[in-house]
């Protein structure tokens, strides 16, 4: 088993240990949370799966990018929210329920958007990429429906045994995430180095810039809702990318894995600002608005 398989199936284990805690913390209700509301659910969809694939279509044809980052840029830009989104939004102060609704919701639709979006993007963008919904329902049930659904059942009916693990399981899901993305930071550091110089920066670098001016436009008049649709719109879940790029470019498979990383280490050092920013502003409702008598 090469480097490349080993990190996937940990960066995949690492994922369904967090997503279990995230639902340790979440009622049922919340997986359905934005089907019934199909208003913000549009735009939503719009924000995350519509408008960033355009403007990854957009930058793929304006500029002279080495061919994988374009595929990498492209795939990224189909897949779902990062299932680490809610601990983001815990930070920034996010609605709990929006944030749980949007990681259900976005990898349900992209399991019949993303198939649709190819057979578009092959047809009239020259994009040659395929996948079926079939190849991505496994890696959407181990890494967010499974192990959230899972976690939520744990709440529902031994409440006091989900408030005793839930933090002794978030750490230990972070903890393999780190264990799982250290090894390649050392081992793949020249590589990575080499596609920082073919332009990458400046491809993800403005694809999660623009991606948060587009989530925090798109997410209404509620702020929270903005905070966590534009984190949402600027980063990707890198398992599912993965899972994309190797079933198509199986021979790339170390090049997909480090460009993927790349995007996520790039998106969280680019979402540091707008969190400050946003917990600033959240600070500064909680002042001013007066307590409710």
């Amino acid at each position: 088993m090469t480097l490349a398989q080993l990190v996937q199936i940990a960066i995949s284990v690492s994922i369904f240990v967090t997503v279990f805690a995230f639902g340790l913390n979440a009622p049922l209700r919340e997986a359905v949370f934005l089907f019934q509301r199909p208003s913000l659910l549009v735009r939503s969809i719009l924000a995350m799966n519509v408008l960033m694939v355009l403007f990854a279509v957009a930058v793929v044809s304006l500029f002279d990018l080495p061919r994988p980052i374009e595929i990498a840029l492209v795939v990224i830009s189909l897949s779902p929210v990062p299932p680490v989104m809610p601990r983001k939004q815990e930070m920034a102060g996010g609605s709990g329920s929006y944030t749980i609704g949007l990681l259900v919701a976005a990898v349900v639709v992209a399991l019949v958007l993303i198939p649709l979006w190819f057979e578009i993007l092959d047809r009239y963008f020259a994009v040659d990429i395929h996948v079926g919904p079939l190849q991505l329902v496994p890696v959407a049930l181990m890494t967010v429906i499974g192990p959230l659904v899972a976690g939520m059942l744990v709440r529902h009916f031994a409440s006091s045994f989900a408030e005793r693990i839930v933090g002794p399981t978030a750490v230990i899901g972070m903890g393999l995430l780190v264990l799982a993305v250290l090894p390649v930071l050392v081992l793949q550091a020249g590589p990575m180095w080499n596609e920082i110089g073919n332009g990458i920066l400046i491809a993800f670098g403005s694809f999660s810039l623009v991606g948060l001016a587009v989530g925090h436009f798109l997410g209404g008049p509620n702020p929270n809702n903005r905070t966590v649709l534009a984190l949402a719109t600027s980063a990707r879940h890198p398992a599912i990318a993965m899972t994309i790029g190797n079933l198509n470019f199986p021979d790339q498979k170390p090049v997909i894995l480090v460009i993927v990383l790349l995007h996520v280490i790039v998106g969280f050092v680019l979402g540091i600002p707008y969190l400050v920013w946003r917990e600033r502003v959240r600070a500064s409702r909680a002042i001013t608005t007066p307590p409710q008598p």
